[in-house]
């Protein structure tokens, strides 16, 4: 879906529009059990996949690259891509640099950063807590040099 968006507004299917790199892969995250940490259980995780679009792409305009990929493409997941919009707000955010089995080392820190700046986590969007922004294809790069993103919103406490 997101590089047909980009092609279609390369062949100038938006007046508007500009040509743009496409943005990197976002998933927002929670547990389903109340694992955690390093107790967290990845069996029990529930999650929402989901890739940023320019500001002059609207949602009427993905719906009919939808409904043209959908005739080009077989994808079983396809009727679950949704267009959504949500405002973050204040957000807490560090850069992982390395497997995602180590993230918890900068969860960590951020943790030590929320206790020291009086703030505390509010879910990101409905039930989810924090978020994660794929700097580098972790397809293609080896572990110890990806690149995560690792987002919260925050809150002052009072």
């Amino acid at each position: 879906m997101a590089y047909g968006i980009k092609m279609a507004i390369k062949k100038g299917a938006l007046e508007t529009a500009r040509d743009y790199g496409v943005y990197p892969l976002e998933g927002v995250w929670r547990s389903t059990d109340a694992s955690s940490g390093e107790n967290l259980n990845k069996d029990a995780l529930k999650y929402k996949i989901m890739l940023r679009q320019p500001d002059f792409v609207t949602e009427a305009f993905f719906n009919e690259i939808k409904i043209k990929t959908r005739t080009q493409k077989e994808n079983p997941y396809f009727d679950a891509v949704q267009w959504e919009t949500y405002e973050e707000g204040r957000v807490l955010q560090m850069i992982h640099t390395g497997p995602f089995d180590t993230e918890i080392e900068t969860f960590k820190q951020m943790e030590t950063f929320f206790v020291t700046h009086n703030l505390t986590k509010t879910p990101i969007m409905a039930d989810y807590w924090h978020r994660e922004i794929y700097l580098k294809d972790f397809r293609r790069t080896h572990p110890e040099k990806m690149q995560t993103l690792l987002r919260y919103k925050v809150k002052e406490l009072r």
